[in-house]
């Protein structure tokens, strides 16, 4: 049987209208497409980006300051005045939740920065050497898992005392565990990889492939931690302020806020509904972009 190039033709065809319809990726531009194509992701990550925004240049957007007082103007109702009404000293609620939503999104952001940098090298290092060290390693983290972390928590706060610094530590220090097994899991995966092996055989070093090569490969479940370990912290920072462990006044996170807005709650409701709306609105920001990271960055879900 005589071949030629006409025999070949709808094949050559196919390819080229299957190649049209499949264009060539690279795989953060196909996780960027998935996520767009999460609608409640991207609600999050709007809404995350609006609430950030209105945290760093809300508070400017009054002459009135967070602490300004006026007695003559107390547990007024909201108006075109004062948005969300005042408190009992008088202090504009509008500008007390927007530079709330400063300190919190603060607290969220460092405190799971620094979740991310004690993880990363602690479930790094475990997972790279691992055999005895590893085992050693992750017993610490087991004994440590076995405290629920809100105690953990409260117990760092009484020994270090109340105050925004010593929120960023206390959480810092509490929340890194998890972080630690994800990472850890990924290296192990990892390690027996060939392109591990053959920076071996070249003589790299451990560091060196910790870091060039390990961890870059396992960005995806470290942003998708991150990102959920966000909205953790400003919970535990709120709930910290609540019982008087968190933020000490005149300073006002919505936990402070909420605070003072359960002691008016029955006279007052609105002192208690705008910061606790501000705390789950963030939260469900923060859970709705976390779960759309977690579907976009599967590479088992890339088709």
């Amino acid at each position: 049987m005589e071949l030629n190039k006409e025999s070949f033709a709808p094949l050559i065809r196919t390819d080229r209208i299957k190649s049209k319809e499949r264009p060539m990726t690279t795989y953060g531009q196909d996780a960027w497409r998935r996520l767009k194509e999460n609608k409640l992701a991207m609600i999050g990550l709007y809404t995350a980006l609006f609430i950030i925004c209105i945290a760093i240049f809300g508070p400017w957007m009054s002459q009135l300051s967070y602490s300004d007082q006026n007695l003559l103007q107390a547990n007024q109702s909201p108006s075109k005045e004062h948005w969300f009404g005042t408190d009992n000293l008088g202090r504009d609620l509008f500008i007390r939740v927007l530079y709330g939503a400063r300190i919190s999104l603060s607290i969220g952001i460092v405190a799971s920065l620094i979740n991310l940098i004690i993880g990363v090298i602690y479930g790094g290092i475990a997972g790279l050497l691992g055999g005895r060290i590893d085992r050693m390693m992750m017993n610490i983290v087991d004994i440590l898992y076995g405290i629920p972390m809100l105690l953990y928590v409260i117990l760092l706060m009484v020994v270090l005392k109340p105050g925004l610094t010593n929120i960023f530590i206390a959480l810092g220090i509490a929340y890194w565990l998890g972080m630690a097994r994800i990472v850890r899991g990924q290296i192990l995966s990892l390690k027996e990889q060939e392109y591990v092996l053959a920076a071996r055989t070249l003589g790299a070093s451990h560091w060196h492939i910790l870091i060039r090569h390990l961890i870059p490969n396992c960005m995806g479940p470290i942003m998708i931690t991150m990102t959920l370990a966000i909205p953790e912290a400003i919970f535990t920072e709120a709930f910290l302020s609540f019982i008087g462990l968190g933020v000490a006044a005149p300073m006002a996170s919505w936990g402070v806020l909420s605070s003072e807005g359960v002691t008016s709650l029955r006279s007052y409701p609105y002192q208690l509904f705008f910061p606790a709306m501000a705390i789950s609105i963030t939260m469900l920001a923060f859970i709705f972009l976390g779960d759309g990271l977690r579907d976009a960055l599967d590479p088992r879900a890339r088709r």
